[in-house]
């Protein structure tokens, strides 16, 4: 069912420093003007929705409610 994983011998996780790679990685290209425009502009949506859905969940979270929801609505009066 499971199977046990082998144990990477020691020497070799010793001797890891050695096996470095002689391929360098490619430049880092620069971000351009509109794929700045882009993160800011997700960035400031998930911002705008953060805010937004703190102001409309704050009447929710407060302590004190109103006497007006106490009352039995309309529907159930007859029983």
């Amino acid at each position: 069912m499971f199977r046990r994983r082998e144990a990477v011998p020691f020497s070799f996780v010793a001797e890891s420093d050695r096996f470095r790679s002689n391929v360098t990685p490619p430049p880092t290209s620069r971000a351009t003007v509109p794929e700045l425009l882009g993160r800011s502009l997700v960035g400031l949506t998930v911002v705008a929705g953060l805010v937004g859905s703190l102001l409309l969940g704050l009447p929710a979270l407060d302590a004190e409610q109103p006497a007006g929801h106490d009352k039995q609505s309309t529907a159930s009066q007859g029983r």
